[in-house]
């Protein structure tokens, strides 16, 4: 069956005034995050930190994938084995099977102890080193090599990541793997997709207009890369309309997408798509903006009624709110709060402050105590001392910590 993402890209390749724009659902947070990677169950409650389990992360899959309004499905290569080679989910579908072909060491989120708290690890805050744990051929066949009868049984399109921290030996580390993808790719017929994530830890050498340090990166990078082993597209953060016209602008064969980053308000989400729309952006993948949502099949379609120019941001924040009162779901925030903007993280690992006037549900004083702790780039979030911490407060903070990781 013919994928809208092949029919999309054409396009827009081939007319640069082309209003279409792709679509991903990330649900690929099993390879970063660990248990809280499907996101808050619904039937949490209180103070609990239950989390869905991995059958209904990929049920919500399914559901979304049956929907058809997204032009990906971006999994782990253990879930992409389950849906696209055991149960044959996209062989009927025009959504496109993809997988996160690496996880370099700036997305590994798992949780530990430290001093009888639980706290985020430490990998976040130190600077990415490239590390991937699936192969291509187990990517596309679900075995260690593939016959070429059988490269066609998984998925053919995979997300490769890389963070540049402005560090010679670092960075010439990280586009030395990217090489060796990109040419084992290229020989086994593998697309893929290249995500760009702001530096995660480049201590007293952070570049001074980052925008324009990851611009040049990008272009510097992919300047000495020929067509058959070029990304299909970018994922990156959002820098503003005028970082995203500067790249977009710049090479017609680029087809430049946005990363959703950390889950705000439903404002942030719709805003950030028409805005980078507006300024060139012909993609979004959105991971946490979805799964952290009341209901997300009603956020995917509100979503896509924004990228297809059929509604503006504030008007799609109202209509999804009037659908989940139809739905009888409480919405996290009231509408007016709702459609203000808050700041979002661009990495796995970062937090940012919330804008003035925001909250997420049940936030309180000490959550309040947390945002305003400075975090420069590199460094961990700064800890209270859990000496002089009662086990009620400590508990506390356990839990604010976890609604900072999850958006």
């Amino acid at each position: 069956m013919e994928k809208s993402l092949d029919r999309k890209i054409a396009r827009i390749l081939s007319d640069r005034s082309c209003r279409d724009f792709v679509l991903a659902d990330a649900k690929d947070g099993d390879m970063a995050y660990g248990l809280s990677a499907p996101g808050r169950s619904p039937e949490h409650y209180a103070h609990e930190g239950r989390f869905r389990s991995l059958d209904e992360y990929r049920q919500l899959m399914r559901e979304i994938v049956a929907q058809g309004l997204v032009d990906i499905m971006l999994m782990s290569a253990s879930s992409s084995e389950v849906l696209t080679i055991q149960e044959r989910l996209f062989d009927q579908s025009p959504v496109t099977p993809a997988v996160r072909a690496n996880d370099a060491t700036d997305i590994w989120l798992a949780a530990g102890h430290r001093r009888g708290a639980l706290v985020g690890g430490r990998y976040g805050t130190q600077p990415s080193r490239p590390f991937r744990t699936a192969t291509i051929d187990q990517i596309m066949c679900g075995k260690a090599e593939c016959p070429p009868d059988e490269r066609r049984l998984g998925a053919d399109l995979g997300l490769y990541s890389v963070t540049f921290n402005n560090d010679t030996e670092r960075d010439r580390e990280t586009l030395e793997a990217y090489k060796t993808f990109r040419l084992e790719a290229e020989a086994k017929g593998f697309r893929h997709f290249l995500e760009v994530f702001d530096p995660n830890a480049c201590g007293g050498h952070c570049p001074e207009d980052l925008p324009r340090f990851v611009n040049d990166q990008i272009v510097r990078t992919l300047a000495g890369v020929t067509r058959r082993g070029r990304p299909l597209f970018l994922k990156i953060p959002y820098h503003g309309p005028a970082a995203m016209e500067a790249l977009a602008g710049y090479d017609r064969s680029l087809v430049v997408g946005v990363l959703g980053g950390s889950s705000g308000t439903t404002f942030d989400a719709f805003q950030m798509l028409w805005e980078a729309k507006k300024y060139g952006a012909r993609a979004a993948l959105y991971g946490r903006k979805i799964n952290n949502s009341e209901h997300q099949l009603t956020f995917v379609k509100h979503l896509r009624a924004v990228a297809d120019d059929q509604i503006g941001p504030e008007e799609a924040v109202r209509a999804y709110h009037a659908d989940l009162d139809r739905l009888g779901i409480r919405p996290y925030r009231p509408l007016e709060e709702d459609l203000q903007r808050a700041a979002a993280a661009t990495s796995y690992a970062g937090t940012s402050p919330p804008a003035q006037g925001t909250r997420r549900p049940d936030q309180g004083s000490l959550g309040a105590h947390l945002r305003s702790v400075p975090r420069p780039p590199g460094r961990p979030v700064q800890e209270p001392d859990f000496s002089k911490m009662s086990p009620a407060e400590k508990a506390r903070w356990n839990l604010e910590r976890w609604k900072q990781i999850l958006g």
